[in-house]
């Protein structure tokens, strides 16, 4: 987890962000609210990674987003560098990344962004460290873009990144089960999928992802040179702890995650969801490392 004193830093700037929000365009104040809560559970994830990196460290974020957490990390004294390639449409969104930048030019805090899918980053041995995430299921070439963010790392540093494991049958965009492949979850859970209203662009989501599995970033991590690849089992542990602890994440899930949530933490028995293999859990945690 990340000490108390960073996310007290981070809580304070995120109040004063949604000030400045709220007071000049209050009907993007529910959608900051989403992005500033995943941002912060960010932050406390990539914890354990940012520990032994010096203040001055060059940083890599894959899909800044609205650049909450590229932001929070550049005011902590690292020089960050986020890749977020220019879009259409999500017009609330890109309005609102465009206010967060503003305040943080204005403080001095912005970071470095390159309107770059990773799939066309080309940059060699610059970063200390390289993160995303839910990122990694919507890249259109996962080798390229798993090959390009390594060859960006400086020798022995790591990208890690945190996205669904479709090898587990549940899809948490669409909050549907997925059955065998994506092609067979259309079919069947067809109008669930296109008239969500969960997501803002269903049809453009639907058709960004692409079934990424932990058994295949194992294979293709394997083919690059040089490269080792860890899976940490915590993560569903976790989760279900926010569900639990975190309001405002466990609103956007079921009802029936919500309870069963309850029951494992109160029994204790999510501590076992530690031991289960990486590939059979619902979301991976993956660390990508350079070994030279």
């Amino acid at each position: 987890m990340a000490a108390a004193s960073d996310l007290e830093n981070f809580d304070s700037f995120l109040l004063e962000l949604r000030h400045s929000v709220g007071s000049s365009h209050p009907h993007l104040t529910e959608l900051f609210d989403v992005f500033a809560q995943e941002a912060r559970f960010g932050r406390s994830w990539l914890a354990s990674s940012l520990l032994g990196l010096p203040s001055g460290s060059e940083l890599l974020e894959v899909g800044g987003g609205l650049m909450l957490l590229s932001v929070q990390l550049q005011r902590e004294g690292y020089q960050v560098t986020a890749l977020e390639p220019i879009g259409v449409g999500f017009s609330s969104f890109l309005e609102l990344q465009g206010l967060v930048l503003k305040f943080a030019t204005s403080a001095g805090c912005a970071p470095s962004v390159l309107p770059l899918r990773v799939e066309d980053f080309e940059l060699k041995s610059c970063f200390d460290f390289a993160f995303s995430i839910n990122v990694m299921e919507h890249v259109s070439n996962v080798p390229l873009a798993l090959a390009n963010v390594v060859t960006a790392l400086k020798s022995k540093c790591t990208y890690r990144f945190l996205c669904p494991n479709y090898v587990f049958p549940y899809e948490p965009h669409f909050n549907i089960p997925t059955l065998l492949s994506k092609s067979l979850t259309e079919r069947v859970f067809k109008n669930q999928i296109f008239s969500s209203t969960r997501v803002s662009d269903p049809v453009g989501m639907w058709a960004s992802l692409n079934w990424i599995s932990v058994r295949f970033v194992a294979r293709e991590v394997a083919k690059i040179k040089d490269c080792a690849v860890r899976f940490e089992r915590t993560i569903l542990r976790d989760m279900f702890l926010r569900v639990v602890d975190d309001e405002q994440f466990a609103e956007r899930r079921s009802a029936w995650v919500k309870s069963f949530s309850k029951l494992l933490v109160q029994s204790r028995l999510h501590h076992l969801l530690a031991l289960l293999p990486a590939s059979f859990l619902p979301l991976m945690d993956c660390s990508v490392t350079r070994k030279h």
